[in-house]
């Protein structure tokens, strides 16, 4: 008598496939559950937590053989900074909704402030960064320096923006205009070198912007090899942003100029 099971199936196969399947329904609501443990806790903001599903349980790679670096967890020194680099500027956004003050910390709601000055870097990016308002501010301030720049002196050595020619007189071929005058104030060197990281660094540093940057250096014992210049040239950038969202671009434009562009020599 032929057995009923082919030649080719081992017996702990047949085995295998004579036991009930489990039901596909329990399976996907088995792996669909997530434990209390899990779950983000709702007393703390978002900007003050790594969600639990974006952490790894273990961690990978060795820890660097350097100095743990802490960032600023403290409201009040953010808002000390945030009044500093705000400045009389509040004023202008007076009488609108939702503001209690025309201090620097009244401008921002408490997530914003903290997410424009959180770096990509800090925590792998998993609680917010600033990349999106930095890009905002910056096309801000380069308006602004524009517009700085040709306001300010034509430099004594810039180049003659006239035509020449050789075989008919000049002024048939030269055109004059008050408002280009400075035309060679705005070249793509002037702009850089008045917004270099440097530069917009130190004034980061005299508003105490530094003292509450979130961000994780490569090397905690070697800031400036780190990049904290960019980072720093970086979060100015999104401090703009943000008030140009929350205030409106008649604040962030001020700002722009009364206290960035001002403490570099443009008015």
């Amino acid at each position: 008598m032929a057995s009923a099971r082919p030649s080719f199936v081992c017996t702990t196969c047949a085995r295998a496939l004579r036991t009930p399947s489990v039901n596909s329904t329990t399976t996907r609501a088995f792996s669909a559950s997530v434990s209390p443990q899990q779950l983000p806790s709702p007393d703390l903001p978002r900007w003050q937590q790594t969600p639990p599903a974006m952490a790894m349980p273990l961690r990978l790679r060795p820890r660097p053989n350097q100095p743990v670096w802490r960032v600023n967890t403290r409201q009040e020194p953010l808002d000390e900074m945030y009044d500093r680099f705000v400045g009389r500027v509040g004023e202008a956004a007076k009488g609108q909704e939702g503001i209690s003050g025309t201090r620097g910390r009244d401008m921002l709601p408490e997530e914003v402030k903290w997410l424009a000055v959180t770096h990509k870097s800090f925590d792998h990016g998993r609680q917010g960064f600033n990349d999106r308002l930095a890009f905002l501010g910056k096309r801000i301030l380069d308006l602004q320096t524009s517009l700085a720049l040709l306001n300010s002196p034509a430099p004594p050595s810039a180049p003659s923006t006239r035509l020449s020619t050789t075989n008919h007189p000049p002024s048939k071929y030269i055109f004059t205009h008050p408002a280009l005058t400075t035309i060679e104030n705005i070249t793509p060197f002037a702009k850089s070198t008045t917004l270099s990281a440097s530069r917009l660094a130190k004034v980061a540093q005299s508003y105490g912007l530094d003292k509450v940057v979130r961000w994780q250096p490569k090397k905690s014992d070697n800031l400036q090899g780190s990049g904290v210049e960019t980072v720093l040239a970086h979060t100015v950038y999104s401090i703009i942003g943000a008030l140009a969202l929350q205030r409106g671009g008649e604040v962030a434009a001020k700002a722009a100029r009364e206290r960035i562009l001002q403490p570099l020599g443009l008015k």
